[in-house]
């Protein structure tokens, strides 16, 4: 079986990630794909994460992003707080770590999307992610 064909990000953490998607439908299924790995603490259920994210829909337009507001965004990851899929693609990598997440619309808003944010229920959704901390 051939690896899921998922976008390239080519800039550093901390950095407003750049995103090329490639010329192929979204992947099935959860991918989490590490581009720099983190030395601090470990992520665990229930813990109050800080992270830096950008969000795009797979080959479309960004609908969210931390970096482009300057600030962190902090939630509860693991307790079901956030979309399925930051909860099962965070939990367990490391502080410092910049990570793509793909995520498919069962892990993501469901088959209602997101209309505000321009998500519909077949959107497969697309993070870069920087895990600034825990607490």
């Amino acid at each position: 079986m051939m690896p899921a064909q998922l976008p390239e990000v080519s800039s550093s953490f901390g950095e407003i990630p750049e995103i090329t998607f490639p010329d192929t439908p979204a992947p099935k299924g959860l991918h989490i794909k590490v581009l720099e790995k983190g030395t601090g603490p470990t992520v665990t259920a229930g813990r109050e994460l800080q992270a830096n994210y950008h969000g795009m829909i797979w080959g479309g337009n960004v609908f969210d992003s931390s970096f482009q507001r300057g600030t962190p965004a902090t939630f509860p990851i693991g307790v079901g707080a956030v979309i399925a899929g930051w909860d099962q693609g965070i939990v367990g990598k490391n502080v410092g770590s910049r990570l793509l997440i793909s995520i498919p619309p069962e892990k993501g808003y469901g088959p209602n999307g997101q209309p505000a944010a321009g998500i519909g229920g077949t959107d497969t959704l697309v993070f870069v992610v920087d895990l600034v901390g825990v607490r």
